[in-house]
C-alpha cells in the first residue's frame, strides 16, 4: 500500500515509521519533507502535488487540520487518517470532503520518543484499508482505544490542557530550593515540569488554545490561595475522595 503522509513532523514520522507501507511525505517546508523521507525511508513530494495514494494521513498542527483535509482529501484513493490530536473537527472534515472514503481519526497519547502506547482511534467509516493500518499499530505493540470524538476530546481538556498548565504553573512559581531540602512530591513535580519544559513550545500552544484546562486549573489554585484553614481541608479531602 502507498501512503501519503502531509506533515513531517515528529508524529507524521511516527505514523510512517508505524505501518508497513511505501511512503511519500509532503510538508509546507520542502526539506523537512526530505529530511523526513531520508530518516524513515520513502520520498518526498511537492505538497501541492495531484499524486493519488491508497491512504492520506493528515499530521499537521491542530489549527491547520481543517485546511489540510480540504486540500488533500482528492489525493486519497481509498482512506483518508489524521493524527492531528483532535478529534470533533477533522472528523467531520473527513466526512465533508471525503464522504466516500474510509476514514478515521488517531492520537498517539505519547511522544514518539515513548512510543508505543496507547492510541485513541475513532473510525468513522471503516474498511480494508483503515483495517490494515490499524493492525499495523496494533502490530507495533500499541494498545488501540475506541472512543467517539466528544469523549476524546472533553477528555484532553484534563488529560493533556489542565495537567500541562499545572506543571507549567509550578514550573513558573517554583524558586531556588538548596540542595537536599526538597521532598519526594517537589522532586516528582520537577521531573515533570523537566519533561513537559523539555517539549515543543507550539505544540503545548496548540493544546492550550484547543482544550480549555488552564482557566480549571487557575480556578482551583485561587480557590485554595483564598481558603481558610477548615475551607482548604475540605478542598484537601475533596482530592482523596
Amino acid at each position: 500500500m502507498n501512503v501519503l503522509v502531509v506533515g513531517a513532523g515528529a508524529m507524521g514520522r511516527w505514523f510512517a515509521e508505524s505501518v508497513d507501507c511505501e511512503v511519500a511525505f509532503a510538508d509546507a517546508d520542502p526539506e523537512a519533507a526530505a529530511d523526513a523521507a531520508s530518516e524513515v525511508g520513502g520520498r518526498a513530494v511537492a505538497l501541492s502535488t495531484d499524486e493519488t495514494f491508497a491512504a492520506v494521513c493528515v499530521a499537521v498542527p491542530m489549527p491547520a487540520a481543517r485546511e489540510a483535509i480540504a486540500e488533500h482529501a482528492g489525493n486519497a484513493e481509498e482512506a483518508l487518517v489524521d493524527v492531528t490530536g483532535v478529534m470533533a473537527d477533522p472528523v467531520a472534515a473527513m466526512a465533508e470532503h471525503a464522504p466516500d472514503r474510509e476514514r478515521a481519526s488517531l492520537h498517539p497519547l505519547f511522544g514518539p520518543e515513548s512510543a508505543p502506547g496507547n492510541v485513541a482511534v475513532v473510525v468513522d467509516s471503516s474498511g480494508p484499508v483503515t483495517d490494515e493500518l490499524l493492525a499495523a499499530l496494533a502490530a507495533r505493540g500499541n494498545d488501540l482505544v475506541e472512543t467517539t470524538p466528544e469523549e476524546h476530546d472533553d477528555a484532553m481538556e484534563t488529560v493533556q490542557a489542565s495537567a500541562h498548565a499545572a506543571v507549567l504553573a509550578f514550573a513558573l512559581a517554583a524558586g531556588p530550593v538548596p540542595d537536599g531540602l526538597t521532598t519526594p512530591v517537589y522532586d516528582r513535580l520537577a521531573e515533570l515540569a523537566d519533561r513537559v519544559g523539555g517539549g515543543d513550545a507550539r505544540v503545548y500552544a496548540d493544546i492550550q488554545s484547543e482544550f480549555d484546562g488552564a482557566d480549571g486549573v487557575a480556578t482551583a489554585a485561587r480557590r485554595l490561595a483564598d481558603a481558610d484553614p477548615e475551607t482548604f481541608e475540605r478542598l484537601y479531602e475533596e482530592v482523596g475522595e
